[in-house]
Formats: structure tokens, sequence, C-alpha cells
């Protein structure tokens, strides 16, 4: 490979890592701003999280389609610029039509303030799954495929999951503890934040050469098949369904749990503390995909998947089994008290240590089922965007039980039943059956 090529696919990797991170940043700021609402509709929690993912349903497969017709870069500078419009709904939100009642749910009147912030993560969820249709089959792509290719997923993986450490520590410390009086303008600052974020990654991703892949060149191509038709791949569809609603599931339901100071026992600072340990949890994630993208060029995807579906398993069982009264010690952040450690339930250690085994699951799910696809990888990327909806649908089932008499930790038995279901489609269902399918690109 020629020097000039081998720099700019360093280039593009740099990119593509940046947008990783942007994915991140968006996705995890609606957790944390759900313990804002939930205060004003005890139902409302998760919607934030809701709307975000649902939007992948219906962006999914456009997205991919996209991808084909106008190419990497152009897909990444629209899904800039539809970021933008999204965070600057939930901006609004904090602005306008908190005395304007939409409609009535619950006893409860709704005001148009909340439809305005349901509207942006919305938008913001369009955003997000255009990115992530970008930046994994470009990376798998820039990597060769096979374990280099799951090597650098991984290592954009690690900030992915930096940016998600970050952002629920930020979203507590600027709340602090939740109370009748917290609204969407304690918040405003980390949207300046973001809103100016997605100005600079414009600026820098439209001057950035990103290298098109063939199959994207906007010519129409007949295809003889569709990635439907490969076996591993559609157990793979699934498989990220219930991956995300895993990812995010968990500290999610964890941070609503903590908070609740009735059943935490955490007195001071519930929210805040809450916060930080999700931090842990995203930055194990951090943890888990660096040691990830070391290993990845010797320890296939497939062994590694194996292995951190079984722990998985075990410390979720752990987390819901063991008495609440046994309490540790873990980092938590206030503005009025900065860095100090926090008592909370051994179970939130359980749940915060599954970080380490999620993060490595997106990637290994990835790379098997697109292996051997060859030109029908980028149709692929837009049908498991889709798919990515399981991250709104499962929180809000899970979140459904834990409000109702099973309580906060036994909502993790359907953590557990999605974990069962990833360890199947490691251990077998990843194997592609379909290799007479001819997938070359000419």
């Amino acid at each position: 490979m020629s020097t000039k090529k081998q720099n700019g696919n360093l280039v593009a990797i740099i990119a593509m890592f940046f947008l990783f991170a942007m994915i991140s940043f968006v996705t995890n700021l609606a957790a944390p701003l759900g313990t804002i609402w939930k205060n004003n509709y005890s139902w409302a929690g998760m919607m934030g999280n809701m709307m975000n993912f649902l939007a992948y349903l219906f962006m999914g497969i456009p997205a991919g389609n996209l991808l084909v017709k106008i190419g990497y870069k152009k897909t990444a500078l629209t899904a800039m610029a539809v970021g933008l419009v999204g965070l600057f709904f939930q901006y609004l939100s904090s602005k306008i039509g908190a005395t304007t009642e939409v409609f009535s749910y619950d006893g409860q009147p709704v005001m148009a303030n909340f439809i305005v912030y349901l509207t942006g993560a919305f938008i913001c969820g369009f955003c997000v799954c255009m990115l992530n249709t970008v930046v994994n089959p470009m990376l798998n792509i820039l990597g060769g495929g096979g374990n280099r290719g799951n090597q650098l997923i991984q290592t954009g993986g690690s900030l992915n999951s930096m940016a998600g450490t970050l952002t629920p520590l930020f979203v507590g410390m600027l709340i602090g503890t939740v109370s009748d009086k917290t609204a969407m303008g304690d918040v405003t600052p980390l949207l300046y934040i973001a809103m100016g974020v997605f100005v600079f990654a414009f600026i820098v991703i439209s001057m950035v050469n990103i290298p098109e892949p063939q199959g994207t060149s906007g010519k129409a191509e007949k295809f003889s098949h569709s990635p439907w038709s490969f076996r591993h791949t559609v157990l793979g569809v699934i498989g990220i369904f219930f991956y995300v609603g895993i990812e995010v599931g968990i500290p999610g339901v964890l941070i609503f749990y903590l908070s609740d100071s009735a059943v935490s026992g955490i007195e001071v600072n519930a929210t805040a503390v809450a916060g930080a340990v999700a931090a842990v949890y995203w930055l194990l994630m951090l943890v888990g995909r660096v040691i990830s993208s070391v290993i990845s060029g010797k320890v296939s995807s497939r062994a590694q998947l194996i292995t951190v579906c079984a722990v998985a398993i075990l410390l979720v069982v752990l987390a819901i089994v063991l008495p609440s009264t046994v309490r540790v010690s873990v980092p938590s952040y206030s503005v009025a008290d900065g860095f100090s450690l926090a008592r909370v339930p051994i179970s939130a250690l359980m749940l915060v240590l599954c970080g380490l085994c999620t993060s490595v699951m997106w990637g290994g799910i990835f790379n098997l089922a697109v292996e051997g696809l060859g030109k029908y990888t980028a149709k692929a990327s837009g049908i498991f965007m889709m798919m990515v909806v399981g991250g709104g649908v499962m929180p809000l089932i899970q979140d459904a039980i834990a409000h109702s008499a099973a309580g906060y930790l036994n909502s993790y038995w359907l953590v557990v039943a999605m974990l069962g279901y990833l360890l199947y489609y490691a251990i077998a269902g990843c194997r592609n059956v379909n290799t007479d399918i001819p997938v070359d690109n000419n």
C-alpha cells in the first residue's frame, strides 16, 4: 500500500473514531435527562430514550440506501446537520411550552415543552442512526474485515465509551438532586456545548477526504440476493436488537434505581450519585474496548463474544439475588462536594461491572454478522441500524417491569434472557451457512 493511501486511510479512520464518540454523546443524553421529566411525569423516564431509538426503526433502511446513493462523507455531513436541529429542539423545551397543556394522560396534564423535547430526541435519533450506518461498515472496510476490522471497530468504540462516560457525569453534576424545581433549563450549558460540537464536527468532516468503498457510487445496481438471504446476518440483526436493549437498559434502569432514595438508601445527591455510577459503567466499557482493540488481532470476535456473554449473565444474576443491604463504596461527584465515595447497594457494582462485557458485544456481533457479505454490506448496515430500535423498546419494557410490583432489580431478568440469546448467537448462530451466494463487488 502506498504511503499516500496509508495516510488517507489514517485520516479517514480518525474521522470515523470522532463520529463514534459523537454517537454516544448524543445517545447518552437521554437517560439522565429522563430523570428531570420523570419528576414531572412518573411514566416519562425512558420516553426520550424511546424516541431516540424509535427513529432507528424509520431511518435504518433509508440510511443504508442513502449510504449507497450519496456515499459515506455526505451521509455523515447530513447526519451532523440533523443532529444540530435535534439538539436545538431539546434546548427549546427549556424555553417554550411549559404552561401550555397539550393533552392529559394518567390524570396529569402533559405540557407542550415535553412534546418539544421528545421531538428533539426523535430528530437526534435520525442523526445517530445515520452516523452508525457510516461508522461501522467504514471501519470494518478500512480494517479489511475479519479480526482487523473488528479491532478498528473496538478502538472506535473506546472513544464512544469515553463520551458515554462523560455525558451522564456532566448531567449529574448540573442537576445534583432532582426536585420539583429541577427543569431542562438547568442543563442548557450542556446543550450549548453539544450544539457547538456538532458545528465543529460538520466543519472537520467536510474537510476530511473519506474514501468511498465500492458499491456507493450512486449507480443503480441489481442484486440477485439481499442481506436477508444470509442466516447469520438475520440472526445477527436480532442480536443487535437485544444487545442495544442490554447496553442501554443496564445503566438506564440503574440510574432510576439509585435516584430513588427510598429504594437505594442514598439520601444525599441521589441523582448525582446515580449519574456518577452510570459514568463508571461507561468508563468500564471504555476499558473493555481498549483491551479488545489490543487483543482483537489475535483473539477472534466469536471467542470474545462467548466469554463476555457468559460473564455478563453471571454478573446480572448476582445483582438480582445479592441482598441490597450489602453496600460498597463507588466514586461519585457533585458540584458542592467534588469527588467522593458514595455507599451504594452491591447490586449496583455488579451491574456496573457489566460494562466490561457489553463493551465488546456491538463490534463482535456486527463483525460476525457482516462476514462474507461483500457488496451487501452497505444495505446490511442500514438493516442493523433499523434494529437499534431495541435500545428504545427493551429498556421501555424493562422500565415498565421495574415500576411494577416486581421492582427495579427483578426487571433485570429480561436482560438475562437477552444475554442468553447473544450467547447462543456467539456459539452457533454466527456461522455463515450461505457460502454459495456470490458477494463480489465487481
